[in-house]
């Protein structure tokens, strides 16, 4: 990827482009979006309840009841329908409902079903800590070495700048246990258990944040591990292994969906320097390098919460995102004209070069490395 140097004047001029595509879309919102999120969360809810229903109704059907193997396949169609309906529903609460309601790109409505400081979302992270972690530290700091968490989040060398350690071998093994239990890894986050670990931070500092996050993650899991389960009596085994399926389709979808915006080929990182008396043009310019966009159709879109417009959620996180697929227009026009890169392809590819760079990066560096600068 190229990337072209943008003197004082037309950072400003972009920045006040880029400006002008959001300015445009919050002048535009109304009972188009507030009609849309409403949309999403009654369709996600149904198909929560009916999915667990039919794990359910699956029950009598159970093969080891010494059924006639012609109920077999009901069983295993019922079940597995409702473990990724299930599943689809929580990817849905994540990423289109939950992760877009805690940035604010709601509050307008000021309905409290959709505020920010309001909003609880069906995953193990805290919504507060979701917003510190996430909305604050990653948005405001992305992609710069030492003060955006989510390089790496605390276990992974995802670039090149990182000091390298012999642990970082097993880098493919820790992103795959992150992948498969990506729910507490985001739990964990804004906890940075990291530092506890390194002595940076003591036990007592860390145990309040740890408390709370522990709490959430014992109700959910609660919910889906114990209360539901019981409710099946001795078939408990099999809706608690439905459940965790679900909870595994919405683990493994939302890291390959986080990390494809943030970790292919050709994203740059920064060092700590440039957010020193940075401007509102080099902020952008810095969102659209340090993102990626994942190609697909609308319904693809809907499921990954629109992050597959990582560049323009970047850009613009208290815009609603399912207005991004129409602003990406307009930021591909604008970076065109100031021969910008701008990162985008299939989810194949995006998703092949973050693997190759995990596996890239578990080993030593050949030579001296450092981050790319803009």
């Amino acid at each position: 990827m190229n990337q072209k140097t943008l003197n004082a004047e037309q950072l400003a001029a972009f920045g006040n482009e880029i400006d002008a595509i959001k300015h445009q879309a919050l002048s535009e919102r109304g009972a188009r979006d507030a009609n849309y999120i409403k949309r999403v969360v009654a369709f996600q809810r149904g198909l929560a309840i009916s999915s667990r229903i039919s794990i359910f109704a699956a029950l009598p059907f159970l093969p080891s009841l010494g059924l006639a193997v012609a109920s077999w396949p009901i069983f295993w169609l019922l079940i597995c329908a409702g473990s990724i309906g299930l599943g689809i529903a929580k990817i849905l609460d994540n990423m289109e409902i939950g992760h877009n309601i805690i940035h604010g790109q709601y509050d307008w409505m000021g309905d409290p079903r959709f505020h920010s400081k309001f909003y609880d979302w069906d995953t193990n992270c805290p919504s507060e800590q979701w917003a510190h972690s996430h909305n604050y530290e990653h948005h405001t700091y992305t992609n710069i070495l030492g003060k955006d968490r989510d390089i790496g989040y605390g276990i992974l060398r995802m670039d090149a700048a990182q000091y390298w350690h012999p642990a970082y071998l097993a880098n493919p093994i820790f992103a795959t246990l992150l992948m498969l239990f990506f729910d507490m890894g985001v739990a964990l986050h804004d906890v940075e258990m990291d530092n506890l670990r390194t002595g940076k931070r003591s036990f007592r500092e860390t145990w309040p944040k740890l408390k709370q996050s522990l709490r959430k993650t014992a109700r959910i899991w609660g919910k889906d591990f114990i209360l539901f389960p019981a409710l099946a009596g001795t078939l408990f085994p099999v809706v608690m292994a439905a459940n965790a399926v679900a909870n595994l389709i919405r683990n493994i979808w939302s890291f390959t969906i986080i990390f494809c915006g943030h970790f292919p080929a050709e994203v740059h990182t920064f060092p700590k320097h440039v957010c020193e008396n940075e401007t509102q043009g080099h902020w952008y310019y810095r969102q659209l390098l340090g993102s990626a966009n994942i190609e697909g159709g609308k319904l693809f879109h809907i499921m990954s919460g629109n992050l597959s417009h990582q560049i323009e959620h970047h850009l613009f996180p208290d815009v609603p995102a399912h207005r991004y697929a129409e602003m990406a227009l307009e930021v591909r026009k604008v970076c065109n004209k100031y021969g910008i890169p701008y990162n985008t392809g299939p989810l194949w590819s995006q998703y092949a070069s973050v693997w190759a760079k995990i596996f890239k990066l578990a080993l030593p560096p050949r030579n001296s490395q450092t981050s790319i600068t803009v």
